[in-house]
């Protein structure tokens, strides 16, 4: 590497984190500003919230097939279990792909989102909507959507920490779509069983996923300017073996 690298490198990292910085102050903007509507009990947006979750239960209630879809979609989506098939892939990453840095990236951003939600609730304590006759209960507080938030970090991460490894352009295209799925589904789940306001799911969803995106800016910041082709630092402390031309041989 020449001496005029090296400040080319440094700017381009700057500006990466930069971004990163941008991203994770956005996050926090939406998060804590939505929060503190949520907290002062802005009339329009709790009308909203309340007109909705009524609509909602009340095609739920009378439809019992539709209410056990939900549930048991609920179920499926607990987030316990969406890191639990996030950490086996980074494992899968990291010891059969060699790509150690990106797993670790992806695992910590996935404790990072899981605590940022926790901690979101305690600090906003919103109640669950009430319903005379609710169609299912869960315990805690309301936002943001746990369940929401963190299906769309999960979704989010796995397609960056799998992107560089999946090279077809249509199952890159059926990847994301899965991930947007999962998350849509998720979303309108929470409020088809009224133990979210729409709001809290809306809110968590870009929580969810603005927290992947910033993290993954900042961590890609710390890439070289010309990255690679899978785009790991992994690659570029480990370069793979050239193969030798014939006059080598």
């Amino acid at each position: 590497m020449s001496s005029h690298d090296v400040p080319t490198r440094q700017k381009s990292r700057a500006r990466r984190l930069l971004r990163a910085a941008v991203f994770a102050v956005a996050v926090a903007v939406v998060l804590f500003g939505v929060g503190y509507l949520v907290r002062s009990k802005w009339g329009p947006m709790q009308s909203l919230d309340d007109s909705i979750i009524d609509a909602t239960t009340s095609y739920t209630r009378d439809h019992p097939g539709f209410r056990s879809a939900l549930i048991a979609w609920q179920e499926i989506t607990q987030p316990i279990k969406l890191y639990a098939v996030g950490t086996l892939l980074c494992l899968w990453v990291w010891l059969r792909k060699g790509l150690r840095t990106r797993a670790w990236w992806c695992f910590a951003t996935m404790m990072a989102a899981w605590n940022l939600g926790l901690v979101a609730k305690l600090v906003v304590q919103r109640s669950r909507p009430h319903v005379e006759d609710p169609v299912s209960e869960a315990p805690g507080f309301s936002f943001p959507s746990g369940h929401a938030l963190n299906s769309a970090a999960w979704a989010t991460l796995v397609v960056i920490l799998l992107w560089p490894l999946v090279k077809p352009r249509v199952a890159r295209g059926v990847m994301v779509g899965l991930a947007a799925l999962v998350v849509l589904l998720t979303a309108l789940d929470r409020v088809w069983l009224g133990v979210h306001f729409p709001s809290d799911v809306t809110v968590g969803v870009l929580t969810g996923a603005g927290l992947a995106l910033a993290s993954y800016a900042g961590y890609s910041g710390w890439n070289p300017p010309k990255p690679t082709e899978v785009d790991d630092p992994d690659l570029e402390q480990h370069p793979a073996p050239s193969v030798p031309t014939p006059s080598e041989r």
